[in-house]
């Protein structure tokens, strides 16, 4: 599959580069190109010291080696085609200045990634929050990075303890928290799970999701009734394959009749999924396109997918490195071999390519908006256009030339609007693009209009599959891949500028890389506030504490 845009390149356009955090902390603008240096980990001294890495090109792979003085050297392949890591790297339109209410407000003098909380160095705002609600789970999967099961001990924050963590990420500023995610272990057997989905809508979040394995969705219409009542917008599901035996070794159980009850139910309830698939080479990479291929016939429910190639939290040969790991630009090609829909190389984008949108709409507002301003080599996506009837996708790429659009959109966001606002009010800016929009390549029934109203339903949640979508909107899918750190491939300037954040009871911000790999503090978290077994049956005399002996 070609896309009519092949050719089109980023125009030079120079990118507007903060030189510092708003706290004084110094940004590095992104290195670009190969080779290059950063800092890493030592995968042996499990996230205590920073070592120099080299990151280069080597028989069209991207490699990272790097050197411990105490445990020798350690290579590892951090992106399978150079030549799609290095055009993820030509679409990013330079880092937002962090925030100006860190917890480690030390300017110059903060060190990444030991203080964390967040510092003075982090260059992103939240556009997804996590909130752990308890590491119990009632699952045991091998492929889990909380390790909920095996930790030894119970964490459950209480309501209160909840509500310090929500009202942490309300209170970042310039740009506040709005979305957020209740995350686990299996954050649905929380006891009061209900009561916190409740909470956090009052308290002003926008969109309210839960990462979940379905069992408890699976197995009560009911209780996917309350939990949309209560407030939950979406779920991130996991969802590993289109076959028991896939679910056998990643779950541990055979789930996928469980899985496609969860997709009814949702359906019934009106609770958007997102599929989340890990994948492990040689264990589902080859089920990849039944399951766009699921998502696609459930489009109606079925929002997204989030592919996450595995991270490998704990020691692993070397051996056994090479055969499991598997990078963005392997879900690239794997994609465009298994469905037939993608062009490998001028579909995918990294996703901090929105940010020319959100400035736009900033500018045309007048107020700071989130900003999707990750690391190039943390994400990459695109949108899929889903045709109902004819159970097929298009992405976007192929009927608008992405490219020249966001060059658009960044020319416009640096307008000084404030007279002229009167005459575009917003809406010319957005009318502006019609020359990117090729009707005679879009799917049946896309105009320009509805293509616009789409945009606008993406960020305005009212409009979009909130509110009017099928009327106003057309179907759309994202499709999108992030690849977390482990302390094989671990890139302090990718911690720099993470935005997924980790909430915790102590009132601070742990971006999701140092959350769970890297420094991990999960584990210290989780420590200084978990209790007794015994402490905790006292609190829920009804809580089941089979799975976490």
């Amino acid at each position: 599959m070609s896309t009519p845009f092949a050719s089109a390149k980023r125009p030079d356009l120079k990118i507007l580069q903060p030189e510092k955090t708003l706290t004084g902390g110094p940004i590095q603008p992104l290195q670009k190109g190969l080779p290059k240096t950063t800092l890493s980990l030592c995968p042996e001294c499990g996230g205590t010291k920073t070592i120099p890495a080299r990151i280069f090109e080597e028989d069209g792979k991207v490699m990272m080696e790097k050197t411990c003085p105490e445990h020798g050297e350690f290579k590892d392949c951090v992106y399978g085609d150079a030549k799609l890591y290095l055009k993820m790297e030509e679409w990013e339109f330079g880092d937002m200045p962090g925030l100006n209410n860190p917890a480690y407000d030390n300017g110059a003098a903060a060190k990444c990634p030991d203080d964390c909380g967040i510092c003075s160095l982090h260059t992103s705002h939240a556009a997804l929050a996590n909130v752990d609600l308890t590491n119990r789970c009632n699952l045991t999967c091998p492929v889990c990075f909380a390790n909920a099961n095996a930790a030894g001990y119970l964490y459950e924050p209480t309501v209160p303890e909840v509500r310090v963590m929500l009202q942490a990420l309300r209170d970042t500023r310039p740009i506040d928290s709005r979305v957020v995610q209740f995350s686990g272990g299996e954050p649905t057997i929380h006891p009061q799970f209900l009561e916190i989905l409740a909470m956090a809508k009052e308290m002003g979040f926008t969109h309210v999701q839960a990462a979940t394995n379905g069992i408890l969705l699976a197995d009560s219409l009911e209780f996917a009734m309350k939990c949309k009542e209560a407030g939950l917008s979406t779920i991130y599901l996991q969802f590993d394959g289109m076959s028991d035996d896939v679910y056998m070794k990643t779950r541990g159980e055979a789930l996928l009749a469980k899985k496609m009850q969860v997709i009814e139910n949702c359906r019934q309830a009106k609770i958007k999924i997102v599929f989340v698939p890990t994948v492990v080479k040689g264990i589902n990479d080859h089920q990849l396109g039944q399951i766009l291929q699921c998502a696609i016939d459930n489009v109606d429910t079925v929002s997204g997918i989030s592919w996450q190639p595995v991270s490998f939290t704990g020691r692993i040969s070397r051996k056994e490195l090479e055969e499991k790991r598997f990078t963005q630009s392997d879900l690239a090609h794997e994609l465009a071999k298994q469905s037939g829909i993608f062009d490998t190389y001028n579909d995918w984008f990294p996703l901090s390519a929105v940010t020319p949108f959100s400035r736009l709409i900033s500018a045309i507002e007048g107020r700071p908006v989130p900003t999707i301003s990750a690391h190039p080599h943390c994400s990459m996506g695109t949108y899929l256009f889903v045709d109902e009837k004819a159970h097929k996708a298009i992405p976007v790429t192929q009927f608008v030339d992405i490219p020249a659009m966001l060059q658009d959109l960044e020319e416009l966001s640096r307008k000084k609007w404030g007279g002229v606002m009167k005459y575009y009010n917003g809406s010319r800016a957005w009318l502006d693009l019609k020359k990117h929009f090729k009707a005679e390549l879009a799917p049946p029934g896309l105009t320009f209009e509805k293509f616009l109203n789409t945009i606008q339903g993406m960020t305005n949640k009212k409009l979009g599959r909130d509110g009017m979508d099928g009327t106003f909107t057309y179907r759309t899918l994202l499709c999108a891949g992030m690849h977390f750190q482990d302390h094989y491939n671990f890139d302090v300037e990718r911690v720099k500028r993470c935005v997924i954040h980790y909430a915790a009871p102590d009132g601070k911000l742990y971006p999701f890389c140092t959350y769970n790999s890297g420094p991990t503090y999960r584990e210290k978290i989780e420590k200084q506030f978990s209790i007794p077994f015994e402490k905790q049956l006292e609190r829920f005399d009804f809580v089941e504490l089979s799975a976490v002996k």
